[in-house]
């Protein structure tokens, strides 16, 4: 798999085809049995530490504190990664996600929608080159759906990389530069989406996933 500075790449697999493993391996969280992670050059098992600082992980997990406020979050993180000016990128991102009246409110309260929203401007805060998102519309209810579309069309416009791992094929589609099927841990269909319709894309899928869900 090659990705371009910039792309956005969706990834559809049924369950167990390796999606996840293969984002935790993207991001320097678990090391491949095999093959190497290249990014600008860099083997990222080499230079895991420096290359983390340019990834943000959207994934199941919100790596958030409860006991801590959503604005205390955002600033312990913030410090982790040395983001300059960082009272004025916590406010702007707290209002990116539609969280700016519950900045000071303790995250063990928030609702699952509100601990997504939050979790998705923790992986932003130090502006990522790379970001990698495992079914991020998960437990999202409408508005946050919207926050999210919104903040990847901007993602994708300001050419940041984005790796999606999605089972929704309109979600996934829309704004990919370049859609894969997984199976088995192998990569057996890549296209661009733009060459062909989301039914044909479906019935693909379907042919190739042998019916699995995703």
């Amino acid at each position: 798999m090659e990705i371009a500075p910039g792309e956005f790449v969706a990834c559809f697999g049924p369950n167990g085809a390796g999606k996840s493993t293969t984002l935790k391996i993207l991001a320097a969280l678990s090391k491949p049995s095999s093959g190497q992670v290249i990014i600008d050059g860099q083997d990222i098992q080499e230079n895991s530490l420096a290359l983390r600082r340019r990834i943000g992980v959207i994934s199941h997990n919100s790596f958030l504190y409860g006991k801590l406020t959503a604005r205390e979050n955002l600033e312990f993180y913030g410090r982790m990664y040395e983001v300059s000016d960082l009272d004025r990128r916590v406010e702007t991102i707290l209002d990116q996600v539609g969280l700016i009246l519950v900045a000071n409110e303790p995250v063990a309260g928030f609702s699952r929608g509100m601990q997504q929203r939050l979790a998705i401007a923790r992986a932003l805060i130090h502006n990522p080159s790379l970001v990698l998102l495992d079914e991020p519309y998960t437990g999202l209810d409408e508005m946050a759906k919207g926050i999210l579309n919104t903040i990847l069309k901007e993602l994708s416009q300001s050419k940041h990389t984005v790796f999606l791992i999605t089972h929704d094929f309109d979600q996934g589609l829309e704004q990919s530069d370049q859609a894969l099927i997984l199976v088995g841990g192998k990569i057996v269909y890549s296209c661009k989406p733009r060459s062909l319709s989301r039914e044909e894309f479906r019935l693909r899928y379907l042919k190739l996933a042998g019916g699995g869900g995703i």
